[in-house]
């Protein structure tokens, strides 16, 4: 009889099922790719930036003006003894020959010469690079003799710099004559010819400058003290 019992059990035990945890799938490694127009991107935009920034930064510095400083203005009596009356080719050449001589042994050169408005025409570097640029002035004859160049108007390809920075690095880096006097606050450079002598004391005096005509005009003056 107990036999009878068991036999209905071991029947319950064999038909149970038994529950296996199914097997987990293994996902497949996807492998990370890298952007390369994307970082090509990045890598430009940050060139781009880095020069804007040393552009600015080396336009913009301060440092001592390599430079004498002008003299105040000294009203000079005389005697005219020589009126000339010239042209823009006979000016330019002159213009030529005295820069040409001041210059010499100076890293940084630099052109001025008179067509239809008077014309500084010079460079600076950026990451290296020569960037030329012209500068154009209207020039006013003053009550002194003397002659105001009033800066207009800026060429230097696609940098869009103001006249005011241009002339700050004209003043701070250029060789200039020490009666040249650059005011960037006014975009002026004045030509101080009170304070230009030849090396027999005679000096000069501007009278009338027409570039358009052609028409320049000054006179030589003989010192009171001579």
């Amino acid at each position: 009889m107990k036999k009878m019992k068991n036999e209905p059990e071991e029947k319950k035990e064999s038909t149970e099922v038994k529950k296996t945890s199914p097997r987990r799938k293994k996902t497949p490694e996807v492998k990370k790719t890298i952007n390369h127009w994307k970082v090509a991107f990045i890598v430009l935009i940050g060139l781009i930036i880095g020069s804007v920034a040393f552009v600015f930064i080396r336009v913009t510095q301060v440092r001592e003006p390599n430079y004498t400083p002008v003299p105040e203005l000294v009203e000079k009596d005389g005697t005219p003894v020589i009126a000339i009356q010239s042209k823009k080719k006979q000016i330019n050449a002159l213009i030529d020959f005295y820069l040409s001589d001041f210059q010499k042994g100076s890293d940084i050169t630099y052109k001025f010469y008179l067509e239809n408005e008077a014309m500084l025409n010079g460079t600076f570097e950026v990451l290296g690079h020569p960037i030329q640029f012209y500068l154009y002035f209207d020039p006013y004859v003053m009550d002194n003799g003397n002659v105001q160049l009033k800066a207009k108007s800026l060429s230097i390809g696609t940098l869009g710099l103001p006249m005011k920075e241009i002339l700050k690095f004209v003043q701070r880096d250029y060789k200039l004559p020490n009666w040249v006097e650059v005011n960037p606050d006014d975009s002026t450079i004045l030509l101080r010819l009170d304070q230009f002598r030849m090396q027999n004391g005679l000096f000069i005096r501007a009278e009338k400058i027409n570039l358009v005509d052609d028409d320049i005009r000054m006179n030589i003056y003989l010192p009171k003290d001579k």
